[in-house]
Order: C-alpha cells, then structure tokens, then sequence
C-alpha cells in the first residue's frame, strides 16, 4: 500500500502509535504496534466501520491485529468488534455483561438506532457482536514486541460503569499516549447517559492524570488530542456540574 498514515485518515502521535477519528460520531479509534503484536483501541460503531479499520491497519502494516482494547460498552465504540475475530479482546470487568444477551443487544442496537445508525446495520453488528475475552479489574501489560508496551487499566466508573484506558509509555523521548475513551471528550460537552457514575468520574480523571503525568498526550473518545491541563479542566468542570469533589 502506497499511502502514508496521514493519508488514509490517521493521525501518528509517537513512534508506533496513532489515531483515527471517525465520521458520524466523531469517535476515535486507536493504534498500537510492535513488532509482533498490533493493539486496536475501539471497533467502531459498524461492522464496515470496524473491518475498515482493520484492514487499513493490516495492509499499512503488513501483519495482523492481534488485540482489541474497548473502552466502554457505548455503540459508537464497540458495534465494530465483529470485525476483528481471532484477536484477543480486552474490556473492563464486567464489561461482557454489557455486550451479551438479548437484552443487552437490544439495548446496545436501539441506542445506536436513536442515535441514527442504519437499522439494518446496527442489528447486524449487535446480533454478531464479540464480548470480551479478557477482563481487567485492576491493569494488564500487553507486549507488543521489542519493549513496546500498552497497558490496560481499569480507571472507571466515571462516563459508564465499565471504563478502560489504554496508557502507551513514552521511550526515546517520545511523549506517553493515554487512550481515555469518553471520559474525557474534546469536540463536545462529556455525555453523561443513564450508565453515568457522575459522582465518580472526578476520581476517574484523577487516575488518568496520575497515569499519563503532566507531559503526556490523551487521546480523548471524542476530538482533538489534549494536554494534561485540558484533562484537568474537565474534572473541575465535571465536578461543579455534578456536585462532587
């Protein structure tokens, strides 16, 4: 493939790590690799969605994703999973009962449906839809190869019951990258659904910054990529416009 990153859509934010914002929703999807293991961050909120973002991945680099890494069980993020079978899927504990069962499909496929996903293409993806196979009360270190690492830890509750951030530490100069799905939002005010633990998404964010550290990049779920103190900002404003400290 011919195409740079850039050009197929991707934003490069450190040596073996990058980001695509998608269309629609604005969400973000992310990347991590090594040189014997590729790490996707969010499937997408179709199954189109998820299996383009993988075969961008395998042909831009030659080799297979290998993991799933879901930050929360929200259409826009997870609807895409089918797409990435074979691969080892990671969400926070929990999390698969968000994903499984009828009712848990349905809630998933009607959400996405009022938020104005195809009907026909949020019921396929629901009905297909893969749960996580790894679930992650505390942190897990997945190796990529070559002393590249991404951790998973388990930050939440805060935007849902079941939040995941993926932190990428800086080597060779190159800052630390925190993957934070919807706990931090940059293209629009953080959505506070009916999963919403308000009085706990301060402490969420606190942990993210204690994780990342003032120099590193976050990627937030939704927008631009920002600093520490945007991330900091958010808290406070999180916790004047829930009443918690």
């Amino acid at each position: 493939m011919n195409r740079t990153w850039e050009e197929a859509g991707w934003e490069q934010l450190a040596p073996g790590v990058a980001r695509r914002r998608l269309p629609g929703w604005d969400a973000t999807a992310g990347l991590v690799h090594g040189p014997s293991a590729v790490l996707m961050v969010d499937a997408g909120a179709t199954l189109r969605e998820g299996a383009e973002l993988r075969r961008q991945a395998e042909e831009m680099l030659g080799r297979q994703v290998t993991h799933l890494a879901l930050t929360h069980p929200h259409f826009d993020h997870v609807l895409g999973a089918a797409a990435f079978a074979g691969t080892q899927v990671y969400g926070a504990i929990r999390m698969d009962l968000m994903m499984g069962g009828q009712r848990a499909r349905a809630t998933l496929r009607e959400d996405a449906i009022r938020h104005g996903l195809d009907r026909e293409a949020a019921a396929e993806a629901a009905e297909l839809l893969v749960r996580p196979h790894h679930l992650i009360s505390g942190d897990m270190t997945v190796s990529l190869g070559d002393g590249r690492e991404a951790v998973l830890v388990n930050v939440g509750p805060g935007h849902s019951g079941h939040d995941l951030a993926v932190l990428v530490p800086g080597r060779g100069g190159a800052p630390s990258v925190v993957f934070c799905g919807d706990l931090v939002e940059e293209s629009g005010e953080p959505q506070a659904g009916p999963d919403a633990i308000p009085s706990q998404w301060p402490a969420a964010l606190d942990r993210l910054l204690d994780l990342g550290g003032e120099d590193a990049l976050y990627v937030p779920g939704h927008g631009a990529v920002v600093d520490a103190r945007f991330v900091r900002a958010q808290r406070d404003e999180l916790a004047a416009r829930f009443g918690v400290s």
